[in-house]
């Protein structure tokens, strides 16, 4: 009887095993977010930091997750001028735009997801960029323990108005699009 409750017991904490969520944390020396942001005969992209990041998934789905963005880290990689790249820089890292002084930090919380499915889920989270909070349904791929992700955010939603058709008339051709790209890969340790 001893034996035949032992083999339950292994049983039942075999099967159980599988139910408890698996906490990731994220490597931030791994992990990069590329952003792209386009305007009427052009372009600008760069790169910004994660400074924290965690994943937690249970029965083949992310369950939670929170990720910190370092905008103070925002940088350009397209301007080879240096002068022309630290003014785009300044610019963007100002109130005209994202206001670092007051907000150094971005934020999206993962509030659900679907199960992956060939490596490929649909997750849904907030996103909060100046203080302002706006929900977004993005897919993941997973690889390993490696996801990546496109996601585009409308800035007009954030309050970041410069060059925004949503708030301004007559700009012509000084017209940047509310919508930017942020290419996001992401390794857990």
């Amino acid at each position: 009887m001893k034996k035949i409750n032992y083999i339950l017991a292994a049983i039942l904490t075999i099967s159980s095993f599988g139910t408890f969520a698996q906490s990731q944390k994220i490597n931030t020396e791994k992990s990069t977010i590329n952003w792209l942001g386009k305007k009427i005969g052009g372009q600008h992209e760069g790169l910004i930091n994660i400074k924290s990041g965690k994943l937690e998934e249970k029965g083949g789905k992310i369950v939670s997750g929170s990720f910190v963005i370092d905008m103070t880290s925002i940088t350009n990689t397209d301007l080879t001028d240096a002068s022309y790249n630290q003014k785009l820089v300044g610019h963007l890292k100002s109130d005209d735009f994202f206001g670092i002084e007051k907000f150094p930090t971005a934020n999206l919380n993962i509030t659900k997801a679907t199960k992956f499915s060939n490596g490929k889920a649909s997750v849904t989270g907030d996103v909060t960029i100046k203080g302002k909070t706006e929900t977004i349904t993005f897919d993941i791929v997973k690889k390993g323990n490696s996801y990546s992700a496109k996601i585009e955010i409308d800035r007009s939603k954030h309050d970041v108005r410069f060059g925004s058709t949503s708030f301004f008339d007559s700009l012509g051709d000084k017209a940047i699009d509310d919508l930017f790209i942020l290419d996001i890969k992401l390794v857990a340790s």
